[in-house]
């Protein structure tokens, strides 16, 4: 089809709308409920803000240029002083019923409302009168939400219920009281909410904001008593860069640890350590299903918003997730009993502060179940944004860093560790490691190509020995409910299984640098994790000398009795709401 649009003809495809074929262009038009997720499959068209209004010749009213498609022919002008003058009027109406507390909002200069009252250089209100007036939920342990600060954009609501397909969040009431939340208003923590952070990582104001730690962390750092330690995901080390300007999938292992340092951390910790030691134990738990007729497929639980998924979900399949815990976990289980006995500290001063790409891993940490005794294998959780303000909060110029080593006790790690952070990763480094303790054999290339990739379910071959394993990925719950169906229907017959609550894994988790839905910001830092991996003189999890020492002098064998009492735990139905 050939339009024209400010008067520059353009050639697009029937079914694209006109905000699309603007972009071809280089014309900006400005959006604020639309999201792009053409990369997952999806069709957002809201149209609910109506700030990308155009006038088309020949149409009487104004269209939304993010819903209406084009059609041969079509004359489009974005910049009309009636285009114009809507959009900020559209605006002005938005803004005058937005709490004006910018300053002090967790979403400050990192609004979309914000931003565009900037460009469309709104100064001050022409529109006074009656706000909302609903009431905060700080129930979750992870996520916070502020309804007054709801546009009714519905960009969560798409996330929740179409990618996500966990169904928590939805329209209530109407006119000037519609709002978007849980049925009847209930409280986050009362629903069956992931607390994956997806929400959190589209809404483009402070109405959905991850719970921040930060206050806890520097007060545990103040306090002589305790010795607090820090430890690191893979996926942060290819995002935390953008925070300071850098590329996306700007590699700063090296960084971290001397950020860490300087903030006043006694000791630095890489979860990709932890990582390696969750390999050993699922892969000794893939081999010993294998070996002994065991429940398969076996399904990774490293992720804790797709473990709360299942758990809701599908409790009737409870048996075929790995007993494992997650990296975070086992580390913090180890700082509290090995690096406690090693050092000679007091397990109950020690304080454990995980730097996580995901917000569900701070209702993780809180869970009775993956904690030893009485006392919490990890103590705080920040995202890598928390992370990154508290360098901006003390001025440290992360960019600028001098790189340092992570402390060599539990920070030594291998490449299989790092692939981690993206889909696709755990399952292979599942692999390198099962594929040698079957085979007795060397393997000689550790790169499975046929596990990567961003669709969202895939599946490969690998060939272990006699046995050829069939292993499926998905990534994001709505492919994972997919895949789960077809498990339980017989369609797919797959011996272990990767998910990752998170579009492209943890690269693209709720905690990270906000993305935008660009697909692009994934590729990059996907590129980079596999970078890592391929730098990494050691790329199987079995072959790290910490983790070989780590079970000489304390744990003994991979699956045994110290191992399940520290790093393995079970999971219980929940109730769906």
């Amino acid at each position: 089809m050939n339009i024209t649009i400010n008067g520059l003809p353009v050639e697009v495809q029937e079914g694209d709308t006109i905000l699309k074929a603007a972009r071809k262009l280089g014309i900006h038009i400005p959006t604020l409920c639309y999201m792009n997720l053409e990369a997952l499959h999806v069709n957002n068209q809201a149209s609910s803000c109506r700030i990308c209004m155009v006038e088309v010749e020949g149409r009487p009213n104004l269209v939304t240029a993010c819903s209406e498609l084009v059609k041969d022919g079509m004359v489009v002008t974005t910049n009309s002083p009636r285009a114009v003058n809507a959009r900020r009027i559209n605006l002005e109406l938005i803004l005058s019923n937005h709490p004006p507390d910018c300053l002090v909002c967790a979403k400050n200069k990192q609004c979309d409302l914000q931003s565009l009252a900037q460009e469309m250089h709104i100064f001050e209100l022409p529109f006074q009168g009656e706000k909302i007036d609903h009431p905060t939920d700080k129930s979750s342990r992870a996520l916070e939400k502020y309804p007054n600060k709801c546009i009714m954009c519905r960009r969560c609501e798409t996330m929740c219920n179409t990618v996500q397909t966990v169904g928590v969040l939805s329209a209530l009431n109407r006119g000037f009281d519609a709002v978007v939340g849980p049925a009847f208003h209930l409280p986050m923590n009362e629903t069956s909410c992931t607390f994956c952070g997806q929400c959190v990582a589209v809404c483009p104001t402070g109405a959905l904001v991850a719970v921040d730690h930060t206050e806890d962390v520097w007060r545990a750092l103040q306090n002589p008593d305790k010795h607090v330690v820090a430890q690191v995901a893979p996926a942060v080390r290819v995002a935390i860069g953008e925070m300071f300007g850098m590329e996306p999938g700007s590699v700063t292992t090296g960084k971290i640890p001397t950020a860490l340092r300087r903030l006043g951390f006694d000791a630095v910790f890489d979860t990709d350590f932890a990582a390696d030691l969750t390999i050993m134990e699922e892969a000794a738990e893939l081999v010993h299903r294998i070996q002994h007729d065991g429940v398969l497929p076996i399904l990774t639980s490293c992720c804790p918003a797709w473990v709360r998924f299942i758990e809701t979900n599908y409790p009737d399949m409870l048996e075929i997730p790995s007993t494992c815990k997650s990296p975070q976990m086992m580390l913090g289980a180890m700082a509290k009993t090995y690096y406690a006995k090693q050092t000679g500290i007091d397990p109950e001063k020690i304080v454990v502060v995980s730097v996580m790409p995901c917000i569900a891993k701070k209702e993780e940490a809180e869970r009775p179940e993956l904690s030893n005794s009485d006392m919490h294998d990890v103590d705080l959780v920040m995202s890598t944004r928390e992370f990154a303000y508290m360098m901006q909060y003390t001025g440290i110029e992360f960019d600028k860093l001098e790189e340092s080593e992570f402390d060599s006790l539990m920070g030594e790690s291998t490449g299989a560790a790092v692939i981690f952070g993206t889909t696709g990763g755990v399952i292979e480094a599942a692999v390198r490691t099962a594929y040698e303790w079957v085979t007795g054999e060397t393997l000689e290339k550790v790169e499975f190509e046929q596990l990567r990739g961003l669709d969202g379910i895939r599946s490969g071959k690998v060939q272990v020995g006699d046995l050829e394993l069939n292993i499926g990925i998905a990534h994001g719950l709505g492919n994972a409910r997919k895949l789960l169906d077809g498990v339980r229907d017989g369609t797919y017959d797959f011996q272990a299984i990767e998910i990752m609550a998170c579009p492209g894994g943890c690269i693209g988790g709720g905690g990270q640098p906000y993305h935008h839905g660009n697909e692009e910001v994934l590729k990059k830092r996907q590129a980079a994790i596999y970078a890592e991996d391929r730098s990494k003189t050691l790329r199987k999890s079995h072959d790290n000398p910490m983790i070989k020492k780590i079970y000489d002098e304390y744990l003994g064998e991979p699956y045994s009795e110290l191992p399940h009492l520290l790093l393995h735990t079970d999971y219980s139905p929940k109730k769906k709401i």
